[in-house]
């Protein structure tokens, strides 16, 4: 499915605030981002990328620091133990919260076709885009040291 979608190229995508959802798979991090309270990404402009934002019980938003989250946990922790975390944000807030950019866009060509793609700064991970509609993105993570990639949507 991801590679019969069109192309997201970067100029489409930059602007605005984007709710993430998983798309099931079956991977490894089903789940998980949902149960963290993962939101989605804001991509500010080409060089200006904020990866995670997370939204507490409150419902305020904010981003988060990449190297801050163990993502080398995703999967072993059950779903229980994830909700919990997600429960002490309040108090965490301040160790992981980050007002700088964390990531970068650039058109990259992934399974044949040059597309939008987010990467990170300070992990090896490339989000690879692809077009559902205008205000519908199918997101694909790419992080070294997995077997399968991890599909999520962003919805403008």
């Amino acid at each position: 499915m991801f590679d019969s979608l069109p192309a997201a190229r970067v100029a489409e995508v930059t602007v605005g605030r984007w709710r993430g959802e998983e798309f099931g798979t079956g991977h490894p991090l089903a789940g998980v981002l949902a149960a963290s309270g993962w939101y989605g990404k804001q991509f500010d402009d080409p060089e200006s990328v904020h990866p995670l934002l997370f939204a507490d019980e409150s419902g305020s938003i904010f981003a988060v620091d990449p190297r801050r989250v163990p993502l080398g946990l995703a999967g072993k922790v059950p779903l229980a133990g994830v909700q919990t975390v997600r429960k002490l944000l309040p108090v965490l807030g301040p160790a992981i919260r980050t007002r700088r950019p964390a990531a970068r866009l650039r058109d990259i060509e992934y399974r044949g076709a040059v597309s939008a793609a987010m990467v990170y700064d300070d992990l090896p991970i490339i989000d690879h885009f692809r077009r559902v509609d205008t205000e519908t993105l199918l997101g694909v993570m790419d992080m070294r040291g997995t077997a399968e990639p991890y599909f999520f949507v962003l919805r403008r």
